[in-house]
C-alpha cells in the first residue's frame, strides 16, 4: 500500500508537468505565429496569475456552489465528532465541517492545506451510513487533506481553467489577428498554419480535461488507501462505497469544475461523463480495498 501511495504521488508530479508543457506549447504557437516571443511570457503570466487566483478563491467558490453550511459540534455532534477523532488520530488540525442539504449521498474535501481545510457531507450520506461507514468515508476525505490532494486539486483546477482561457485567446488571435509571420506564406500554406493553430486551441482544453481526470482517479485510489491505514478497517469504506453505488443519484448543486472533489461521481451518468470521469469505477475501488484488507 505504501508503494502505491509513493507511485501515485510521483504520477501526480508528472501529470502536472504535462499541464505546464501544454501551456508552454500554446504560448510557443502564438509566439511563433506572430514572430513575438514576448507573447510566450505573457501566456505564462496569464496562466500563473489565474492559477494563483483560483488557489486562494476556489474553496469559497466551491462552498458557495454546493450550498454547504458550516456546522459546529452542537449542530451535528455525530459528524463533527467523527471528523474531530480522525484529525486527532492523524495528528492534524480539525478541518472546518460543512453539511449540504441534498438527498444524494456524497462528500468532499477542499482547501489549500491542512490548516485551511474543509470537509463536507450531504444529508443523504449521513442518512444511509452507519457510524463505521461514516468514519471510513470521512477518513477518505481526511486522506485528501493529509496527502495534500486538496492543494493538487486546486492547482490542477486553476491550470485547467487557464488552459481553456489561453486556448480561447489563441483561437481569436489566429482567426482575427492577421497573418504576421505567415503573411509571406502562400494560400495553402497559410491555411495549413491556421488549421494547426486552431486544432491546438481546440484540443488543448480536451487534453487538459483528460489529464485532470487522470490526476483525480489516482488521488481517489490514494485516499482510499489512506482511509484504510487510518481506520485499520478497509471493509468499512468498501461497504460505504457499495451503498454509494446502490443509492447513486446526481448532486443537485455542482458542476464539472468540482466533480473531482466528491468521493463519488456527482454527475448524471452519460457517455461524456464516463469518458472524462474524475473517479475510477466503484467496483475497482471496492476490490482494491478488500484485497488490501487481507494484507492488514
Amino acid at each position: 500500500m505504501y508503494s502505491a501511495i509513493a507511485r501515485n504521488k510521483r504520477n501526480t508530479v508528472f501529470i502536472i508537468a504535462i499541464f505546464l508543457v501544454v501551456i508552454g506549447g500554446l504560448g510557443a504557437i502564438v509566439a511563433w505565429y506572430f514572430n513575438d516571443w514576448s507573447i510566450a511570457i505573457i501566456v505564462f503570466v496569464i496562466a500563473g496569475v489565474y492559477a494563483v487566483f483560483q488557489y486562494f478563491m476556489a474553496t469559497r467558490q466551491t462552498l458557495a456552489l454546493s450550498g454547504a453550511r458550516e456546522i459546529q459540534k452542537a449542530d451535528h455532534p455525530r459528524l463533527y465528532r467523527v471528523v474531530e477523532n480522525l484529525a486527532i488520530t492523524e495528528g492534524m488540525p480539525t478541518p472546518r465541517v460543512y453539511i449540504i442539504t441534498d438527498p444524494a449521498p456524497n462528500a468532499f474535501a477542499t482547501g489549500r492545506d491542512p490548516e485551511h481545510a474543509v470537509v463536507a457531507a450531504t444529508t443523504g450520506l449521513l442518512e444511509i451510513m452507519d457510524d463505521r461507514e461514516l468514519a471510513g468515508v470521512m477518513a477518505h476525505e481526511m486522506g485528501h487533506v493529509k496527502n495534500y490532494d486538496i492543494r493538487v486539486s486546486l492547482i490542477v483546477f486553476g491550470l485547467v481553467v487557464a488552459i481553456g482561457l489561453i486556448a480561447d485567446i489563441i483561437f481569436r488571435m489566429i482567426f482575427w489577428g492577421g497573418r504576421s509571420r505567415n503573411s509571406n506564406l502562400g494560400g495553402p500554406a497559410f491555411l495549413v498554419v491556421i488549421a494547426i493553430g486552431l486544432i491546438a486551441a481546440v484540443l488543448a482544453p480536451i487534453v487538459a480535461a483528460v489529464v485532470q481526470a487522470a490526476v483525480s482517479r489516482q488521488r481517489e485510489y490514494l485516499a482510499d488507501a489512506t482511509s484504510s491505514l487510518t481506520t485499520r478497517d478497509p471493509e468499512a469504506l468498501a461497504s460505504a462505497l457499495e451503498k454509494l453505488g446502490a443509492h447513486a443519484q446526481p448532486v443537485k448543486r455542482t458542476n464539472t469544475s468540482m466533480s473531482h472533489l466528491w468521493i463519488a461521481d456527482p454527475n448524471r451518468p452519460g457517455f461524456l461523463s464516463r469518458l472524462f470521469s474524475t473517479h475510477p469505477p466503484l467496483a475497482d475501488r471496492i476490490a482494491r480495498l478488500r484485497n488490501n484488507a487481507t494484507r492488514m
